[in-house]
This record gives structure tokens, sequence and C-alpha cells, in this order.
């Protein structure tokens, strides 16, 4: 990776929903001592599968566009790998060097120019909308606009040219496909969202957070995910636009200045270190709670997600006592007092000293402090 981002993750539990470049980022993580859970939710087609690029190339090169807008560097790259493969690259690069190309990016920059073609703008933000407004105030009235599009329509700016009096086209040089096999693993990270089980879930690509959706919706657990992001797990994502299908449902994801993923990284770590420990004073010295990590004086242990958010919430209260109904209604639905009692059990045999949550006689419970 091009950055690094220092900084411990021991502790933390993190889901990657990626499939390209995905090794990367599970390595990154884990050499920061993060446990990763690895669900990816989409991948690219390969390029001898894709016939509809095919397709959308050559009616591009019919089209002949007065301009070309590129939103992303390897879609630059697999369009002209594919174009090659297919016979088509020369008519294409004739198309394109007659074309006024506007790029998303330093990234996208480069990609173009390692083509060999120049660009005549860039969106210094990296967001398409800027993108689109660089080249409305050009004037598109009667021209056509070809976009290489990221993964997903964007339906809004191809609306903004269109109401502006341009044809527009659109070339998509990877379409995303269900990884064969991937139901268990998504199961299983909906299930760890869910039951508070990771810290933070990684998003590199829009079109991942609507498979996620997708899938939760066909598990009937689609509220429950949502919710779970909006109140105790983070996402993080790689930049505004995957960010965007999160915050359309609520959801405040982390998002870098710099829409990299060693900087996805860095976010990750300052945010963790920062509000994800959590540290108290305690009868038997400080304590602090960081992801499933729970240390007192110079002994750590794990705690799975069900104890972790019974503890949490103990902790959370600072020495005020939590009733029993109020602890109750962090199990597993359905279970009641006995279920309770026997939880506390097992979390303080768990606990570096089971006299960290002590007993109020017929109220509840109530961290030692």
């Amino acid at each position: 990776m091009p950055e690094t981002a220092g900084g411990s993750l021991s502790g933390f539990r993190i889901g990657v929903t990626s499939d390209r470049r995905s090794a990367d980022l599970i390595d990154a993580l884990e050499r920061r001592g993060a446990e990763v859970l690895h669900a990816p939710v989409l991948k690219i087609a390969p390029i001898a599968e894709d016939a509809e690029l095919v397709r959308e190339t050559r009616e591009l090169i019919a089209a002949r566009p007065d301009y070309l807008l590129v939103t992303t560097a390897y879609g630059m790259r697999r369009w002209v790998e594919s174009a090659d493969a297919h016979g088509q690259g020369e008519a294409l690069t004739e198309v394109l060097e007659n074309a006024s190309i506007y790029v998303r990016g330093p990234k996208a920059r480069g990609a173009v120019r390692a083509a060999g073609f120049t660009d005549d703008g860039i969106s210094e933000d990296e967001r398409t909308s800027t993108l689109v407004d660089s080249v409305l105030e050009t004037g598109v009235d009667g021209c056509t606009v070809a976009i290489q599009m990221h993964g997903h329509a964007d339906l809004d700016d191809i609306a903004r040219l269109e109401a502006a009096g341009a044809t527009v086209i659109t070339v998509s040089p990877y379409r995303w496909v269900v990884p064969e096999g991937s139901a268990e693993k998504v199961e299983k990270l909906i299930d760890a969202v869910v039951s508070g089980g990771l810290d933070v879930v990684t998003f590199t690509a829009a079109p991942a957070v609507d498979a996620l959706w997708s899938a939760a919706h066909e598990r009937g657990r689609y509220w429950e995910l949502v919710q779970a992001f909006q109140t105790n797990v983070v996402a993080a994502t790689v930049g505004p636009v995957t960010a965007q299908p999160l915050q359309d449902v609520g959801i405040d994801p982390l998002v870098p200045e710099r829409f990299r993923m060693g900087a996805m990284i860095r976010q990750i770590v300052e945010y963790l270190s920062d509000r994800g420990t959590q540290r108290c004073t305690t009868a038997f010295g400080e304590l602090s709670i960081r992801g499933s990590q729970v240390t007192l004086g110079k002994e750590s242990v794990e705690l799975g997600p069900s104890q972790l958010a019974l503890f949490r919430a103990i902790a959370d209260a600072e020495g005020a006592v939590l009733s029993r109904a109020d602890l109750i209604e962090i199990l597993p639905e359905g279970q009641g007092d006995h279920a309770l009692d026997m939880a506390v059990s097992r979390l303080r045999q768990s606990l570096p000293n089971a006299k960290l949550v002590a007993t109020v006689i017929k109220r509840g419970y109530r961290l030692n402090v």
C-alpha cells in the first residue's frame, strides 16, 4: 500500500467486505493486532465474461463523444485492457484522442496519462458531482458526454447533464457479481454486526453496502443490521461515494480526508484508540475495555460478544446500579432472570477479577468502584 498507518488494533474485531485488494487490507489490520472477519459481498466479474462492456465500448466508439468523464483509475485501466483484448483498442484510442477528458482525482489522471491521453480538468475533491460541475461550466448543450462508471449509476449526475442538454452514454469497465460460496460468510458477518461481535466494518465500494443491505433483507434482518450500525458498530469507508448509501439510512460512517485505503486504516486506528477504548477506576485498579479485550492492571482477557455487551453496560454506569430488567434487555431475546444470573456468573469467571461485578441484592448489579 502507498500509505502506512501505525498504531495498535489489539483487542478489536474488524469486518472486511471487499474482495479486490482484500489481502492487503486484511494484512494491514492483522499486523496491527486486529482480529479480522472476511466476508466479501461482491467481486468484479472477469473481463472475459463481460460481453456487456464490449457492447458499450462499441456504442461509445460509434457515438464519438465530445467529453469523457473518468471516475476511477482501475476502471480506466481495465477498460483499455478489455478494448485491446477484444480488438477495439485502436478505434477507442482514436475516439478518445478527440474527446475532452475530465478526471475524478489524481489517480484517475495518472491512469489516463498512462494510457497515452491528456486531460482537460480534474475534480480536486474526487467527487463525481464536482467533476460534472466542471463539465457543465463549459456548456454541454447538444454535446455527447460519456461517463466511465465505477460500479453503480450516478443517476443524479446523469440527470443534471441531460437537463443541460447533453446526450449521456455510460460504460462500465467493471461489474459486480456475488462471489461463489460467500453466502455463509456474509451471514456470519451480519450475525457478528447485530450481536456486537465487531467493532468496525470496512467498505471500499458503494455497491458492497447495497449488496449487504440486500443480503440482510433476504434474511429478514435489514433493520437489525442498520440499527447496529447506527448504535454499536462503526462503518469505515474509503470516501464519500462509498459512504453515501450508509448515510442514506442514518448511519454516520468514518470518511477519511484522503480517499485511500491507507487513510481509512489510519482513521480506524485513531478512532478506536480514542473512542473505542473505555477506561475507568475500580476498587481493584485501573480498568480498560479495548474492543473485546478487558485489562485490569497487567492482566488482559478476551470476552465474547454477549459477555462484552453485558460488561460494557455495567462499566458505562460507572458504579451506578443497573436493574435486572435493564440487563435482561441486553441478553438475547426471550431470556429472563435465570439466564441473567447465569450470564453474570460466566462473566465473572471470565474477568481478571470476579469481584469487578458487584451484586446489589434485589436490585441488580454494578461495577465495583
